[in-house]
């Protein structure tokens, strides 16, 4: 057996936002049925660590090309926090002002982060969910003139789904069985651009998505009520407050309701928060793999299919971003500070540095 080498990428990247995109498919080992072959494409690859590095440079770069965005303009969004931290990082190497409009229910570790790019981040109260920081951000953008990156309802968003997830996909399964796509919705551009992708290239290609169980705002059928822009004029009946951040705000966004109306999913397949939370540490604990809630909830509907799937099945399920983002919520809310009863006997089981 030979040690372990690397040769390099044989290319130097003149700024942060070229080493977007080309992220790679893993294989799950210890947690796959043997039968089958589960696959996971790692988002926590992109340079701020999330899928939606992959919009925050679409919107900024498509903005910049239609004359949109000026230069020095300020841009303001609303984001849960991983388009958010994906717009500071490109606006930084860019040069453009950026604000976020924030619930405050969200983890602090994403504002901190945001901070730390050097954009500046408005909270807004909690009760009024993800409807309130959307209305926040167009009050903000219509006051000082700035640019509003409308991450869901922008075209910008599937577009670069449809060129880069998407055909990533096609490369890497090139030449072999690609029998289910999973993947979760925050915007719904994710699933909208693989979506044409798949249907077009790859159509025996199963796609399924997923949503919360307590937040099946698709699975209840009920229309979302838009203003002209297509933008949400209210919050979506179904909605309840769920612990997986990123995923499904309280309404269905205009971006998404392509692959609804165009039929881009298979089935539709809801998922407990608990469950998403246990499939997220076991991925963590028993493959090393380090993703978020959603990456967890996205893996544990892979993982259903799998159990139960034809042998030979290869299924691929999105992992939107990393664990990290994560250490102030119940994810990582059993992990301990302090030594364990179990670390504590190793330290006393010999005799020196011990701890007081």
């Amino acid at each position: 057996m030979t040690a372990r080498t690397t040769t390099g990428q044989g290319k130097l990247y003149d700024s942060i936002v070229d080493t977007i995109g080309n992220t790679p498919c893993i294989r799950v080992n210890r947690l796959a049925p043997d039968n089958v072959r589960l696959y996971v494409k790692a988002e926590f690859f992109n340079p701020a660590a999330s899928v939606k590095d992959r919009l925050a440079i679409s919107i900024i770069e498509e903005a910049e090309k239609r004359g949109d965005l000026k230069p020095g303009q300020t841009v303001v969004e609303a984001t849960s926090g991983n388009t958010g931290i994906g717009l500071a990082m490109v606006c930084a190497a860019k040069g453009y002002p950026l604000v976020v409009t924030m619930a405050e229910s969200f983890s602090v570790e994403r504002r901190k982060l945001m901070r730390f790019l050097g954009a500046k981040v408005v909270l807004t109260p909690k009760e009024l969910k993800g409807f309130g920081m959307v209305q926040k951000a167009v009050e903000l953008a219509q006051e000082h003139g700035w640019f509003l990156a409308h991450q869901f309802e922008t075209k910008d968003n599937a577009l670069v789904h449809e060129n880069t997830t998407g055909r990533e996909i096609l490369a890497d399964f090139k030449g072999r069985r690609l029998d289910y796509f999973v993947s979760g919705y925050g915007t719904g551009g994710t699933i909208a651009g693989v979506g044409r992708v798949l249907r077009k290239e790859r159509p025996e290609t199963k796609i399924v998505l997923s949503e919360p169980a307590n937040a099946q705002l698709v699975g209840s059928g009920i229309p979302q009520e838009r203003g002209p822009d297509g933008a949400p004029s209210v919050g979506h009946s179904a909605f309840e407050p769920h612990p997986i951040q990123g995923w499904t705000p309280d309404f269905i966004p205009l971006v998404l309701q392509e692959a609804i109306d165009k039929h881009y999913y298979d089935a539709l397949v809801p998922v407990p928060g608990p469950t998403a939370i246990e499939w997220s540490r076991k991925l963590a604990a028993e493959e090393g793999i380090l993703t978020g809630i959603s990456g967890g909830a996205t893996f544990a509907v892979a993982h259903q299919i799998a159990e139960q799937a034809e042998d030979g099945t290869t299924i691929l399920a999105m992992l939107p971003d990393t664990g990290e983002r994560y250490l102030s919520t119940p994810l990582f809310e059993n992990i301990e500070e302090v030594m364990t009863e179990d670390e504590r006997a190793l330290m006393t089981s010999t005799p020196g540095y011990q701890m007081g």
